[in-house]
């Protein structure tokens, strides 16, 4: 099983010097795959939790894959699909596939921010349909092309999503659930394949809620839940060490602290 990371490509304190101090880390605590996030305008309610400078994630992904990482898997968690043309967003991934030497991930989903919708003139009730045409016509332009298709794992939890990563996905990829939550899901449903985004908090004693997310817990906790999920079948998991506060794009260490004990813990026992 795979680890990654998603990296924060917005807020206050990230500038192209803490992408690139990410990567490093990432890289050097032997993590598999650096993933980033989606917004195209930042409205009232996207700036609440991710503010401006926000990276564009095709830009810093294909910057990234120039300026080091090594060789780091890249990808999205997750692009909101309806905000761009489908055929924009395959020759933009076919293009990172290529030249990324086939690192490339399309973690894809539908979007929540009304507000942005309304900015780039998309139907927010559309969004559900949109993402299925638009995944449809991305899967058959790489087709008619030949080669150079990254994987794509479809994000969200609903049913329709779930629907939506049988059809076209490699992997589903569930964001910040509960374990239980995530066996039940499996136990029902023929998945082409499983790849969570989970949380990373990391505190001093046990979490004890009864729908702790993945992730959230003291360190044996975080490595439990990596356990269990490799016991599942997951192929990937992707730590997101943000909490939601821009201002902690100004102290990227402690979630370093975070990532470098978890990954030592981990390499003990997997």
């Amino acid at each position: 099983m795979q680890l990654g990371v998603n990296v924060p490509n917005f807020g206050p304190g990230t500038d192209p010097g803490v992408l690139r101090e990410w990567a490093r880390v990432v890289a050097g605590l032997g993590f598999d795959l650096l993933m980033v996030s989606d917004h195209v305008a930042v409205t009232p309610d996207v700036a609440e939790r991710y503010p401006e400078p926000f990276y564009d994630p095709f830009t810093t992904l294909s910057w990234l894959a120039g300026t080091g990482g090594g060789e780091l898997r890249l990808g999205t968690t997750v692009l909101v699909l309806p905000y761009r043309h489908p055929l924009l967003v395959a020759r933009m991934a076919s293009s990172l596939q290529r030249l990324s030497g086939g690192r490339f991930v399309l973690g894809v989903g539908v979007g929540w921010a009304r507000q942005e919708f309304d900015a780039l003139g998309v139907p927010f009730g559309a969004r559900g349909r949109l993402t299925d045409e638009y995944l449809a016509v991305v899967r058959d332009t790489w087709r008619a092309e030949g080669g150079a298709a990254p994987a794509v794992w479809v994000g969200g939890h609903s049913a329709a999503a779930i629907r939506r990563a049988v059809e076209f996905g490699d992997a589903w990829h569930p964001l910040r659930l509960p374990v239980a939550r995530m066996r039940s899901v499996l136990a029902d449903h023929a998945l082409p394949g499983f790849a969570p985004r989970i949380a990373l908090r990391l505190s001093d004693a046990p979490v004890r809620e009864a729908e702790r997310p993945a992730g959230v817990g003291d360190l044996e906790q975080i490595v439990g839940d990596l356990g269990e999920l490799r016991g599942l079948g997951a192929q990937a998991v992707v730590l997101d060490p943000y909490h939601g506060d821009p201002a902690q794009t100004r102290r990227p260490e402690a979630a370093w602290r975070a990532l470098t004990a978890v990954a030592e813990r981990w390499g003990t026992v997997s």
